[in-house]
């Protein structure tokens, strides 16, 4: 059975080339244009990961995964950052709090992207 991955970002060619990418690897894909569609498909669809923005109007990637979080279904839930952000020693740490299980620096190279969500969805 293929892994299911949802991808949470606002802008929609992001979401779309993230999808393309991952499905011609065998992956299923959602996407969500919003923290809040994200949390409202999480309530009805199981995914095996999410890859989520960092940056993102009304609900950032933080306030997202803090809400994801707090579900006790998702609390240990894999959630990786795709961003353009760079994170030094205190935003590493406060990745760590939010136990995420990594970050992809945007723009992003698709085999590393391909390489992180493998190495997290065995």
């Amino acid at each position: 059975m293929p892994k299911k991955i949802m991808i949470v970002d606002d802008e929609p060619n992001i979401c779309e080339a993230v999808k393309i990418t991952l499905e011609a690897e065998g992956f299923k894909v959602l996407t969500a244009l919003s923290g809040q569609e994200c949390l409202d498909k999480l309530k009805n669809e199981s995914v095996d990961l999410i890859l989520m923005d960092f940056f993102m109007p009304e609900m950032n990637g933080r306030e997202l995964c803090a809400r994801i979080r707090k579900d006790p279904r998702l609390v240990s839930f894999p959630v990786v950052f795709l961003t353009v952000a760079q994170f030094g020693g205190i935003g590493k740490e406060k990745l760590r709090k939010l136990n995420i299980a990594d970050y992809i620096s945007k723009p992003f190279d698709n085999d590393d992207l391909i390489k992180t969500v493998k190495k997290i969805c065995r």
